[in-house]
């Protein structure tokens, strides 16, 4: 029954456990600091450097764990509509923080809720789409 949980919700608590902890000592502001602070440095050829934050690690995990989710919509089965539901309640829960929670109105967060929200759009998608082909073919026999 595991396999019915979003993915997406381990982005998710990761943010809150590094908003609400107020990581950094400093409340809200140094949590929002500790996502822009840079962690490690990677130097380009450029002559650049890259600067990478916990929050940018945040969303690289998002965008993998995007990829898992809509590879998971395409399954056929019952558990499925299971974690099509407990997404969705993700996304309410995701919007609502985002609306109403100092500490989540950051470009950071908006992302995540974004890649929520697809993974709910995508699953109902797939399944409208794979009922419709399913309907398809009964009603062809």
């Amino acid at each position: 029954m595991l396999i019915a949980l979003p993915l997406l919700v381990i982005p998710v608590i990761l943010y809150n456990i590094v908003v609400l902890s107020g990581l950094g000592g400093g409340g809200l502001a140094a949590a929002d600091d500790a996502l822009r602070q840079a962690m490690f440095s990677i130097p380009m050829a450029s002559g650049a450097s890259w600067n990478v934050g916990v929050g940018d690690l945040i969303l690289f995990l998002s965008l993998i764990l995007l990829f898992f989710e809509l590879l998971k919509s395409t399954s056929s089965q019952k558990v499925a509509i299971v974690n099509h539901a407990l997404s969705m309640i993700l996304f309410v829960i995701c919007l609502v923080e985002f609306l109403l929670v100092r500490g989540f109105a950051t470009s950071t967060f908006f992302l995540i809720v974004t890649m929520v929200m697809l993974d709910v759009l995508a699953g109902f998608i797939v399944t409208i789409i794979s009922a419709r082909k399913d309907l398809d073919f009964g009603a062809g026999a």
